[in-house]
């Protein structure tokens, strides 16, 4: 009689597998699951960036338009700060009543005279609205 090793392999058919952990969670479904999800998690991602980047941009382009109407003031002013901050400089430039805005609703900042070596400084916080904070615009 022969004897049948113990380290023969037995040929299985699909339907005749031994139930794995792999088999009881059904990895071959879940993978196109995961695909989907780490493609929405990608595209979050790259879109909340974007946002950001693009109201950094919006920002400065407001910053560059306010800084040309406070040259505008300081010039017909002999060089004086508006007493009023930017609220007078909006509505001089023709722009809507109260200080102009940047890209998150919150008002610019003028603090005038400036840091060292300049007039004035114009400013925003930035996205997170803290004064002084890291992500500050100028």
């Amino acid at each position: 009689m022969a004897r049948r090793r113990t380290s023969d392999r037995q040929i299985l058919f699909p339907w005749e597998r031994r139930a794995g952990l792999l088999r009881k969670i059904r990895i071959d479904q879940v993978g196109p699951v995961l695909m989907v999800g780490a493609a929405i998690g990608l595209v979050t991602v790259v879109g909340v960036h974007e946002r950001r980047q693009s109201g950094i941009r919006r920002t400065r382009a407001t910053i560059l338009n306010v800084r040309g109407a406070v040259d505008s003031y300081m010039a017909d002013h002999d060089g004086g700060c508006p007493p009023a901050g930017l609220d007078q400089i909006g509505a001089g430039a023709g722009g809507p009543e109260g200080p102009p805005r940047d890209a998150w609703g919150k008002p610019l900042r003028l603090s005038c005279p400036g840091s060292e070596h300049t007039r004035y400084d114009l400013f925003s916080d930035g996205p997170d609205g803290r004064p002084g904070g890291l992500d500050r615009i100028e």
